[in-house]
């Protein structure tokens, strides 16, 4: 059985978004979406005032952390930090059941 851990990795964008970068907007949502879908990632921010991306990912090594950001189409235009997640807190919002009554 593997285990599976939260890694937190931090993008830091470039200083000028270029047209390239722009371009690749799209298709980073569709990869993010993708990951999402399949339990990979879990948190997905965005603060262009500080020109950042955060986002945790569940993994079973850094490695494998690695290896889907290497899918992200924008990682080649930023710097990228990982750090593995003592513990992973959040609270989820609960979806309520529609009743028909």
């Amino acid at each position: 059985m593997e285990t599976t851990y939260h890694f937190m990795v931090d993008f830091t964008l470039p200083e000028v978004l270029s047209e390239e970068f722009m371009n690749q907007i799209p298709f980073q949502r569709a990869a993010v979406d993708r990951f999402f879908k399949e339990g990979k990632l879990i948190n997905y921010s965005l603060s262009l005032e500080n020109s950042k991306i955060w986002a945790v990912f569940n993994a079973n090594s850094e490695m494998s952390v690695m290896d889907m950001i290497a899918d992200l189409p924008l990682t080649p235009f930023m710097q990228v930090e990982i750090s593995m997640l003592t513990f992973y807190n959040s609270v989820h919002q609960e979806m309520h059941n529609f009743s028909m009554n």
